[in-house]
């Protein structure tokens, strides 16, 4: 089989990063279609604005919450009616997968500018599209990754912390699911196997959470940027994109997509219901007792979700999670790259173990 690594253009981090967004821009092209969530609009825009139009002419958007195909579509009509020749995203995943989506459908390059370091959708092809109502519904995969990925550490130490822990709880699955790819010889997202260095990187995500995540949660609390602050927003958009990615993903993500069925859980974020997903995968595939107690006690130590309480799905029925265990191991799902027996009473029997070992330790 062959490995394929997939890598975004150009990499840019670090504090007063978005003052280079107009020079990086003008590689791209003149004609600046931006999609922007609310916040980002109106706080982070307008200073923006004078070295943007010195880059080109530049026409704004606001991202309609959701990433549905109907967002998609009138995004996409709309940069058409402008003649864009890029496309720029700034705001959070479900901004950057719009807007992936958008240049991948007209051809155009696209620059992603995240706010918070909540997902690792920015180095990524990958489109994760939901429904109206914010029900998983698919995942598309992108011909091409972003051309410039631009992350500016100031504006994710003053976004909420809750933020940056939703992200690492997204980190946090990206070695378990490598490993279990390397393991088993699943597919990454290239539909090959994960290289050296995918793993590699896969690896270090997970380290540079375990040891420098704790830190950066309370620098990001003081709206400070430390050296763990940098190493963790990096964790949490470039290793964790290029691990999972290249590296392939396993049960984490797939038991996050059975667990958007359920609208208790609506309200937490992407990181934390994978970060759930990571718990019940330790006992799905009969982790070592050491290695369980290492990854709960992170979780507890970043507020991360550890009981089905912590996921709004306090008094949860065993039929309601039996729904989420029958569409987490749905054909397509990546959990089948696990190198164990699946099926939707296994996971289901996973879920419980996860929560009950949860409430045990608090």
């Amino acid at each position: 089989m062959l490995s394929t690594t997939l890598f975004p253009g150009r990499y840019v981090q670090g504090a007063g990063a978005l003052a280079r967004l107009g020079r990086e821009l003008a590689r791209l092209g003149r004609r600046h279609f931006l999609v922007c969530s609310p916040h980002p609009l109106e706080q982070l825009l307008p200073p923006l604005m004078p070295d943007l139009e010195q880059a080109g002419a530049v026409w704004v958007e606001r991202f309609g919450r959701e990433c549905t195909d109907q967002e998609i579509k009138r995004l996409l009509a709309a940069a058409k009616d402008f003649g864009a020749e890029t496309v720029t995203a700034i705001g959070g995943g479900k901004t950057m997968d719009a807007a992936k989506a958008v240049a991948s459908r007209a051809g155009l390059p696209v620059a992603v500018v995240p706010t918070i370091a909540s997902t690792d959708a920015p180095c990524s092809s990958v489109c994760v599209v939901y429904t109206p109502e914010g029900v998983f519904h698919r995942v598309d995969l992108l011909p091409r990754n972003p051309d410039l990925v631009l992350v500016d550490t100031e504006v994710m130490a003053k976004a909420p912390a809750r933020f940056l822990v939703s992200g690492m709880g997204d980190a946090l699955a990206t070695w378990f699911e490598a490993e279990s790819c390397r393991v088993s010889r699943g597919r990454n997202i290239a539909g090959d196997v994960g290289s050296m260095t995918a793993q590699a990187l896969a690896r270090l995500c997970y380290e540079t959470i375990r040891d420098w995540g704790v830190s950066a949660l309370t620098a990001c609390e003081a709206g400070v940027i430390t050296p763990a602050l940098e190493r963790v927003v990096e964790a949490n958009t470039l290793l964790s994109g290029l691990g999972f990615e290249s590296g392939g993903l396993a049960a984490a993500h797939s038991i996050h997509n059975g667990l958007t069925a359920l609208a208790g859980c609506h309200s937490r974020y992407h990181g934390e219901k994978v970060a759930f997903g990571v718990l019940a995968s330790l006992f799905l595939t009969d982790k070592p007792l050491a290695l369980i107690d290492e990854v709960y006690a992170l979780c507890a130590a970043l507020g991360l979700p550890t009981t089905f309480a912590d996921l709004g799905l306090e008094g949860v029925t065993d039929p309601e999670l039996r729904l989420v265990a029958e569409k987490a191991c749905a054909p397509e799902e990546s959990i089948h790259n696990e190198p164990v027996e699946i099926s939707p009473a296994l996971v289901l029997a996973a879920l419980k173990a996860a929560d009950a070992e949860g409430r045990r330790r608090k």
